[in-house]
Parts: C-alpha cells; structure tokens; sequence
C-alpha cells in the first residue's frame, strides 16, 4: 500500500494549507487543509481494508509431456459483504502475467477464467499466487495484495517409445514376468509384522528384544536392475542463447529408458552425476534436473572436486544392476574412458553421446550387445562398438537428438 502522486501532492498541499491558517489566521485556509487531509485518511482506511477473495485453481494436467497441452482453472469468490469496485486482478503462469476479470465483482459470486500454460519447455512451472492491485475512488491510494496459494504444473521431458530393455545376465528365478521384489533368496531386513505374514518369517530373537513380532524381509537379487547415470554437468553440454539442447536430449532420454524399463517391470535407478536430492518419482526427478558446476573435462581429478569419478567409483562398488546407461553431451566425450572400468561390474555397458554437429560413423558390429544397421545419412543416430568410438565392449550411441537416440536403440537387434 502506497501514496499515489497525486496522493503525495494533495497530502502536502494539507500541510501548507493547515500551516498557512493557523499561522496567518485564516481559517478558511485551514478548512481547506482539513479537508485534504481527511480525504488522505480515508483513502489509507479504505485500502486497508483486505477483500475476502476465496481462489481455487485446478490444473488439467498437473504432469504432461513436453509439448501436450495443459490447461490452468482459476476461479475467484467475493466472499465477502461488499462489493469492491476498482480491483484489478493478475495471475502469473510462469513469467507471463494473466488478467482475471473483477471488475464490479458482486459479494456470494465468482468470476472463472481458463488459460493454457506454457509447455514447450521441460520444468516446473510455477502458476500464481493472485495478485490483486486496486485504489480509492479518488486515487490518492494504491494497494496490492495476493491471494491464494500457488501451484506448479510438471511439464515432464518427452518420453520416445524403445522396443526393447537390456534384461541383464541375471534373471529372476520366476521368470521375466512372474516374479516379485519380495522373493526368499537373501535376507534384507527387518520389519514388523502385519497380519497375513507367515510365523515362520518371524525373527524370535529379536522379537523378545524390541518387545513386538518382527519380521524378515527378503529380497531376490536376481532381479534385472538398469542403472540409468545422466551426466548433469555443465562442462559435459553446451549452453547456447541459454539452452542447454543435449541436455534436454539427454533427459529425453533417461525418461524413454525409464519408461521402457517400467513397462517391461523391471527395476531401475536413475544417478545424476551431480547428485541431487533423490525424492520423488523419475519423471519428477528428471522435469528438476538442472545442469550443475562440477569438475573440468577430462582432467583425471582424483579429488571430491570430480563428481564423474565419484559417480563411477560408487557405481563400481555397490553394483547397483548389471546394465548401465550412461547419457552425456559432447563434452563428456574425453571421459568415455572411465566407462570402461565398469565392464567388470556390470556386463552389460550402453553409452550415449548427445552432439548435433556430429555425423556419426558408418555402421557396424557393437559387440555382444547388438549390431547397427546399414549406413545412415547425416544427421542420423548410429549405435557402433566400443572401439570406435568408446571403452571396448561398450556400446556407443551417437544422437543429435532424443527421437534419433530412440531409432539407434531400436536399431539393436538384442540386448
């Protein structure tokens, strides 16, 4: 809340005016300075004054894919005795501001606006709160207040069908399709007990020590688990007019890979290279990630300063799967070499390099994984062996884009 200029002007002109009357005895003077500066006191009284705006927002999808359409709902209520005449509403969809009628809004009624949001970019994109401004009726007085919570809108990285997952060396002793995370192979842990376990998953010992029935939890480390490891450091992909494109492919990605792997039930884990928080599901995981400041290029830092490093040795000690997807842009080339050193612990290893400008190599042999296809013209993707391009028994996929990266991984005859 704040003077207008012309309620600057009227509240100084009371001042002159009420010490011009009483310090020449003019009462007339001082009658009109009065009067000035009653009229500044009830602008301040009315704009104090909140409306009682009830606002509900409802987003038509709250999570879409890039590019679909999403709709924002804003309704707004007087729920108030008055009607406020004079208020101007402004929503904001990310950093576009919407008006919202309230001219004359009548108390017990409401005024319902729809508006598309913004999804040609992957993020979260932030929707509100209300922003309500308004004056007296003189205009000597503005004020402007919110109203309502804000909501995001998750507008998701493009997910691009792949026809088959690597399905690993391991495979469950159920079956690819039968078979569940809760197997009796290796102990896990323990929990406690809910109707329907059997008694004799009951840990008896450790019962009588915590005073209630607790369960083992068992696990079946046969299961086929793909480790998803996106490179979100800013050396790795290029930033132009800034945009960061092979990061948004990479991310494209990670997400097809995600997708594929859900519908195929098997297990999956998404890495950044930079680690992140971990919380939420892929997709939300993926629609955050940013790129991030980490270690140069190529450098072989040994130190903390070198995320990659950190990344590839934790990968290799914990074994968290036995196939391994690695997304990077043409500045993680140099450090391709490190993958390499994963063979051991994971057998099977599919890197994927993100560079517009580069024309991938003719066709050929990639390994034990799959082969390529014929030659490609420029600009296509190509899956090729390790040799070529990468760490030897790794299968290197060189894209422009995500719908190229999804034709290279087609393009596999088996995993």
């Amino acid at each position: 809340m704040r003077l207008t200029s012309r309620g600057v002007a009227l509240l100084c002109a009371a001042v002159v005016l009420l010490a011009a009357g009483f310090g020449f005895g003019y009462p007339e003077l001082a009658l009109l300075g009065a009067s000035a500066a009653v009229a500044v006191v009830c602008a301040l009284g009315y704009a104090a004054g909140r409306p009682r705006l009830a606002v509900t927002r409802v987003a038509e999808p709250d999570r879409v894919a890039r590019g679909e359409p999403a709709t924002m709902t804003l309704t707004v209520r007087n729920a108030g005795r008055l009607r406020r005449a004079g208020l101007v509403a402004e929503d904001r969809c990310g950093r576009q501001p919407v008006a919202v009628p309230l001219l004359r809004l009548r108390p017990g009624h409401d005024t319902t606006v729809s508006y598309p949001v913004p999804t040609h970019r992957r993020g979260v994109v932030p929707v509100g709160p209300l922003r309500v401004t308004g004056r007296d009726v003189l205009g000597l007085v503005r004020f402007s207040r919110r109203h309502g919570p804000a909501t995001d809108v998750w507008v998701h990285p493009r997910v691009h069908p792949l026809s088959a997952v690597p399905s690993g060396v391991a495979r469950s002793l159920d079956g690819r399709i039968d078979r569940v995370p809760h197997g009796s192979i290796t102990f896990d842990s323990l929990r406690e007990y809910v109707v329907g376990d059997e008694l004799r998953r009951v840990h008896w010992r450790t019962s009588a020590r915590v005073g209630e029935l607790m369960v083992r939890e068992h696990v079946d480390t046969s299961l086929p688990t793909i480790v998803v490891l996106l490179d979100n450091r800013a050396a790795a992909h290029p930033v132009v007019d800034g945009l960061a494109d092979t990061f948004e492919s990479a991310c494209e990605a990670a997400a097809s890979v995600v997708a594929a792997a859900t519908r195929e039930n098997l297990a999956i884990s998404l890495l950044m290279v930079v680690p992140d928080d971990g919380r939420g599901s892929y997709l939300d995981r993926l629609t955050e990630a940013d790129l991030r400041q980490g270690g140069r290029i190529g450098t072989g830092n040994r130190g903390d300063d070198d995320p990659l490093r950190t990344a590839t040795d934790r990968l290799r000690q914990q074994r968290l799967g036995d196939t391994l997807v690695f997304l990077t842009g043409p500045g993680g080339r140099a450090d391709l070499g490190r993958l390499g050193a994963l063979r051991g612990a994971y057998p099977s290893v599919v890197v994927a390099v993100f560079d517009p400008a580069r024309r991938p190599a003719a066709a050929g042999h990639a390994g034990p994984g799959g082969r390529t296809g014929p030659d490609r013209p420029a600009g296509e993707a190509a899956a090729r062996p390790g040799p070529i391009g990468g760490p030897a028994g790794v299968v290197l996929i060189d894209a422009a884009d995500g719908p190229r990266f999804a034709a290279a991984w087609n393009g596999v005859d088996r995993w």
